[in-house]
């Protein structure tokens, strides 16, 4: 039986959605699992890690329609040093777009990363609507769709599955804004100044 490692490449990975994300799908598989976050400092920890395990679960926010530097920086790392033995790739991505066809153009570049370097593309799971939908009564369509994710891979059955809340973008949109107003508000920040290009 195969073992997977979850490396999390969010830049906030302790404290992410991702890291949600991965205690979810971790309570939905029953075989040998390792959680990791990519640091700048473990690179090559994590390399020699890897080739330990059939299959690597990459969990990640989507970053302005890419992947987070620091997962980029570290798939740069295995291209020019790879492990002896390669596992199979899944991705789990997130958005904080409704829409979870944001997520395709990071997908692509998992895909040519994969390609370009003999590693097997397994699972994908592109998930939308952000934050919000694990705390949300549609948290049951998150879990549902990482179950499918945990047991595709652990059966070697590998496809692509995607989620979102089921609500009009309209709706999503005023519900957002209610909700980034009253964050802002909680640190003294108001609409204003969240709406500005200026960063301090």
């Amino acid at each position: 039986m195969g073992k997977i490692m979850i490396l999390n490449g969010s830049p906030r990975a302790p404290k992410s959605n991702s890291k949600r994300l991965a205690d979810i799908f971790i309570n939905h598989c029953h075989i040998e699992i390792t959680y990791r976050n990519i640091t700048k400092k473990n690179f090559n920890e994590l390399r020699s890690e890897i080739e330990h395990y059939s299959d690597l679960l990459f969990i990640f926010p989507l970053y302005a329609d890419s992947l987070p530097v620091g997962l980029l920086n570290f798939l740069k790392m295995l291209e020019k040093n790879p492990p002896t033995q390669k596992p199979v790739i899944s991705v789990l991505i997130n958005c904080g777009f409704l829409e979870y066809q944001q997520n395709q153009v990071a997908i692509k570049m998992i895909r040519y990363f994969c390609d370009k370097n003999g590693y097997s593309i397994g699972s994908i799971l592109m998930m939308g609507s952000g934050e919000a939908i694990l705390d949300t009564p549609f948290k049951y369509i998150a879990n549902k769709a990482v179950r499918k994710l945990a047991n595709s891979i652990v059966t070697k059955n590998y496809q692509t599955f995607h989620a979102t809340m089921p609500i009009s973008k309209r709706l999503f949109l005023f519900a957002a804004n209610i909700y980034w107003t009253s964050y802002g508000k909680k640190y003294g920040i108001t609409k204003k100044q969240m709406q500005s290009m200026k960063i301090e």
